[in-house]
């Protein structure tokens, strides 16, 4: 993970054994999200979903900043034609998120420097996060007089609560790292210089587990707040019944009485 892009592509992807490395490739521009960057982004995230010997995903940015958001000269540069613009930087914009969380495999996001506006939407989107103590968070969005896109109000919520999410989106205080871990915004927090070293630990750690179980948690925990407990423990049963047809399963239970690590596929 350390190795530089030295593409010029606005997205590039390295691989490191299963781990996927998706890279926001602009970083004298703080990786801002243009229409191209986020139309290459879900292209690099819709190719390592359908790549079966990838097992864990990361999500960085180039540089400074994992990104600091929208491209806003692309609304500048004619006021006229804002709506039109809009409909399409968010419209890709959503199928990013939409491939993140659709994605069976986990997705680990690789914070530094400023995340603000729809770098910090995509940063939540991700399932594990994983922040440098120079990271600063900020929703921006209501600075420009427009709401959250890229599911910041819905993740920040499920986050937070809503108190705690509409403070931070109508107040737009910016968060550091250490406030950002205390509010469970993020998983870790790590030296700058240990960043891509702790992120790539943790994935290699993921591309090591049972692929197909680590599908079906994501997939239990993004429905659990719209599922009632009920349909949770139906849903909880089926996976649980499903896995165990699974060699994975079989490995790990023979792992467990033969006392030594599972050596998941």
């Amino acid at each position: 993970m350390s190795e530089r892009a030295n593409s010029t592509d606005a997205v590039t992807m390295t691989r490191s054994g299963a781990v996927a490395v998706i890279c926001m490739n602009r970083a004298k521009r703080l990786n801002v999200l243009s229409v191209d960057l986020v139309g290459r982004l879900n292209e690099a995230l819709v190719a390592v979903a359908s790549d079966p010997s990838i097992k864990a995903v990361i999500l960085k940015g180039d540089g400074r900043s994992f990104s600091a958001g929208g491209d806003l000269t692309e609304f500048r540069a004619d006021f006229e034609r804002a709506p039109k613009v809009a409909e399409d930087m968010v419209g890709r914009f959503h199928e990013c998120i939409r491939s993140i969380r659709d994605m069976a495999k986990p997705v680990i996001a690789a914070l530094q420097g400023s995340i603000a506006g729809g770098g910090f939407s995509l940063a939540m989107a991700c399932d594990l996060s994983i922040a440098s103590q120079d990271a600063t968070f900020l929703s921006a969005y209501t600075r420009l007089g427009t709401n959250p896109d890229g599911g910041g109000s819905w993740t920040l919520t499920r986050l937070l609560g809503a108190r705690r999410a509409l403070g931070l989106i109508l107040l737009n205080d910016v968060i550091d790292a250490n406030k950002a871990l205390e509010l469970g915004l993020v998983n870790q927090v790590v030296p700058a210089d240990l960043l891509e070293s702790r992120v790539l630990d943790v994935a290699q750690r993921l591309a090591e587990g049972p692929a197909k179980a680590f599908a079906t948690v994501k997939r239990l925990v993004r429905a659990a707040d719209t599922c009632t407990l009920d349909q949770q423990l139906d849903q909880e049963k089926a996976g649980f019944v499903a896995a165990t047809r699974t060699p994975d399963f079989r490995e790990g239970i023979t792992a467990f009485f033969e006392r030594r690590p599972a050596r998941f596929n």
